[in-house]
């Protein structure tokens, strides 16, 4: 699972966390049956406490097993659809909730919320690989030995209510579509793409995609805090996960226990800045890889050339794409999005470099692969609904609209600025310039009354920048910044520098000390 928050992108990903237990042998675990494990009663409110169910087909349906000593359990609780009016009609929306308890649980501290980002990602999902512990990529022995690990997709997404209103062919048009439509024809035509989206959303939903927006899913995190028996919530939120966060810091400040937000997002930036940031970072990412290229041609077979091999193929896809199976075709827009999903971690790097030679002798299946994984396109062509919920969130989030003489403009001098994605961030603007419905943008203060917050950047992050994390940190007023300098998406818990330093924080409410900077290894 490889992606994160995109959020100024038409589209969007999910956590950088890598799994490899495919390969693994299924262990022999039978869970304890008994609920166990301490904790406090959980206070009355809207939602109530939490069902817990035994749930084991969760981790089989998405890695083939559970984790050894792990069990799982799953709730559903029910929110109201508006916290601004709680009580209108009695309209619920249904929040799906995974537990995972450690066999090796001692002194229970509590849960730990987690958030992959997005906006759209599974919690469910990103709990299950998180559980796996740290020879997967997962969470350390430390943190689920004194955690209860919770999931939740938040409201619209996946099991949570989900919001579904584009089409698969939609989905397809828009991801093969030209990354960078320079004749008035072609923008035009992507014009007509996102507001044929824009009405089918507003047809089925209505005035109700507002509910979707990251504020009311914070005020969702605080019913989950009372239905899973905690009086202050700690919280692991990656990449759009860490606005989600910042949001409930600023909303309930004195129910925070410890939150770590990791690819930090500036929820002050417009779409504008925000989608500009975004280019300047894949740019700088790309050339991170097309340097890595150079220095490793044993594993790089466009070595000579990296940026040119990628750049010529995706000009060779506009004028006569490479056919996969099936006829599909390997178009710019698929290449992009390849290319967009290979620098969410260094370990994608290689197979960037493999789609990229491959494509080049006429086989496109690895680009295809790069791109549906990113895409969350089964092979079949259908879709989830990350895109969908990624959608109504960034647009109920969205204070303002851009314009299209501006998107326009703004295209042709990005191009020039980032050659490769300045472009396409500069026409993913469009996405929400046809989105109905009325905004409701996220506060952007300090987390008054809240304890020290862990802000966390990445110096080579292309999703997030690290220049963000600084400024998310000065906005809460309480935030204190880690560093890593390392590539990809995300840090925790990439290294044994940066786990030492969050388990810290999590476990003992020792923040580290400001300006704490890890080496990339």
């Amino acid at each position: 699972m490889a992606r994160s928050h995109l959020r100024r992108l038409p589209l969007a990903g999910l956590l950088a966390v890598v799994m490899l237990v495919a390969g693994c042998t299924i262990p022999m675990f039978r869970p304890d049956q008994e609920d166990g494990g301490g904790g406090t009663a959980a206070p009355q409110n809207s939602a109530g406490a939490a069902n817990w169910k035994p749930c084991p087909e969760v981790p089989r349906q998405l890695v083939g097993r559970p984790a050894a000593n792990m069990r799982y359990d799953c709730a559903t609780i029910s929110v109201p659809a508006d916290w601004r009016n709680p009580g209108a009609g009695g309209d619920k929306l249904e929040i799906s909730l995974l537990r995972i308890r450690s066999s090796k649980q001692r002194d229970r501290i509590g849960s730990l919320l987690v958030n992959p980002g997005g906006p759209g990602g599974s919690g469910v999902d990103s709990a299950v690989y998180l559980s796996f512990g740290a020879s997967f990529g997962g969470l350390p022995d430390e943190v689920t030995r004194r955690f209860d690990i919770i999931g939740f997709d938040p409201r619209g997404v996946s099991r949570s209510s989900p919001v579904k209103c584009v089409s698969d062919a939609d989905l397809d048009g828009t991801f093969g579509f030209e990354p960078d439509p320079q004749s008035q024809a072609e923008f035009d035509e992507l014009v007509a793409l996102n507001r044929k989206i824009g009405d089918a959303c507003g047809a089925k939903y209505g005035e109700r995609l507002r509910l979707f927006s990251t504020e009311q899913a914070a005020h969702d995190m605080d019913a989950i805090r009372t239905a899973v028996g905690d009086e202050k919530l700690s919280y692991l939120g990656y990449s759009y996960g860490t606005l989600l966060g910042a949001t409930y810091a600023q909303l309930f400040p004195r129910n925070v226990r410890a939150l770590v937000l990791d690819g930090a997002v500036d929820p002050k930036q417009d779409i504008v800045a925000g989608s500009e940031s975004q280019a300047k970072g894949f740019e700088r990412a790309f050339t991170n890889f097309t340097d890595w290229c150079g220095d490793n041609p044993g594993r790089c077979p466009i070595a000579s050339d990296a940026r040119g091999a990628v750049t010529d193929a995706m000009e060779k896809a506009r004028v006569s794409p490479v056919r996969g199976e099936g006829g599909r075709e390997a178009t710019a827009g698929w290449i992009f999005y390849a290319v967009i999903s290979s620098l969410y971690t260094e370990s994608g790097w290689q197979k960037l470099a493999g789609a990229i030679d491959s494509l080049a002798d006429g086989d496109p299946k690895e680009v295809f692969e790069l791109a549906d994984s990113y895409a969350e396109r089964s092979e079949d062509g259908g879709y989830t609904n990350l895109f969908d919920a990624n959608l109504s969130v960034n647009c109920a989030d969205e204070e303002s609209k851009v314009g299209l003489d501006r998107i326009r403009s703004l295209q042709s001098e990005w191009r020039r600025k980032y050659p490769l994605f300045g472009a396409p961030l500069a026409v993913g603007m469009l996405s929400c310039e046809f989105w109905p419905g009325q905004r409701d943008p996220y506060p952007t203060g300090p987390a008054t009354g809240a304890p020290p917050i862990v802000v966390v950047g990445t110096t080579g992050d292309p999703a997030t920048p690290y220049e963000q994390t600084p400024k998310l940190a000065e906005m809460l007023d309480v935030g204190v910044v880690l560093t890593w300098q390392g590539e990809g998406h995300t840090a925790y818990p990439q290294t044994r520098c940066i786990s030492n330093a969050v388990d810290a924080y999590l476990i003992d409410l020792k923040p580290p000390t400001a300006g704490t900077t890890c080496p990339a290894r």
